[in-house]
């Protein structure tokens, strides 16, 4: 994120008047009260950025002592149940809103609840008789992931606050797209993947009547499976009694060679 004070020190020192020397002095008187602003605006984004951490299952015994009490929190690598699943993990590259890596480079594996698995390995089924299979964006999401998403962008339009943490935090919620089997190519949903504009909106209706039949087909079968859907992003879904689970911080590794 570039800061107005930032950008306007930039133009001062690279598009001096070399013609004007009473000019670049005014430019020059003016560096520290842009320095000082600069400052200030740190200084009130980071007053602005404070939360309160939730409870977290961030250690490996408190999850199993939760799977223990409860089988249905159980975590699993979506492929194990649905091995025909196509993965685009966007934040495992530099392929997103964010134009950089928020997962370890290499991360290749992607996990949710027990009950959200077996509920998109139901509805994948029921894709593939029809030539369609599911294309997957992003599932689990650690919670220190999210903060890091929270000190970057700060706005709950686009992300979630840390105060309450996400569905993906969690591990109901779900990021994805159908795709075509034959050609392996997405169906037209009017626009990509985390596109935040009201164009991305459930609501919006001003498209193609092709786009809105494929965003109803999206719709339609995640709802007749048990997930509801985030009305400001076509591609977001999760669990309806979502809430009983935990907020993890548990990382993509760990889980891969424990689970």
């Amino acid at each position: 994120m570039v800061y107005p004070a930032f950008e306007l020190i930039y133009l001062h020192i690279t598009l001096p008047d070399m013609n004007n020397k009473i000019r670049n002095r005014q430019y020059i008187s003016r560096w520290p009260l842009l320095i000082f602003s600069t400052i200030i605006s740190f200084a009130a984004l980071s007053q602005d950025s404070s939360y309160t951490k939730p409870p977290l299952t961030d250690k490996w015994k408190q999850y199993k002592n939760q799977v223990k009490a409860d089988s249905t929190k159980q975590m699993v690598e979506l492929k194990k149940l649905i091995p025909n699943l196509v993965y685009d993990l966007r934040y495992a590259t530099s392929n997103n809103f964010m134009h950089r890596f928020m997962y370890p480079s290499g991360t290749n594996s992607t996990f949710m609840r027990l009950p959200a698995v077996r509920a998109l390995a139901k509805l994948q089924n029921e894709l593939n008789e029809n030539g369609f299979g599911l294309k997957i964006f992003d599932a689990y999401r650690p919670y220190s992931v999210t903060v890091k998403f929270w000190e970057l962008v700060h706005d709950e339009r686009y992300v979630a606050n840390p105060a309450k943490g996400s569905g993906h935090n969690r591990g109901i919620a779900v990021d994805l797209t159908i795709i075509n089997l034959q050609t392996g190519e997405e169906l037209n949903m009017g626009t990509g993947f985390d596109n935040f504009t009201d164009t991305a909106h459930q609501t919006f209706t001003q498209l193609p009547e092709e786009i809105l039949q494929n965003r109803l087909l999206l719709r339609s079968i995640m709802e007749k499976n048990g997930f509801k859907a985030l009305e400001t992003e076509w591609w977001h879904y999760f669990l309806a009694d979502g809430n009983r689970f935990e907020l993890m911080d548990i990382g993509f590794k760990e889980l891969g060679k424990k689970l």
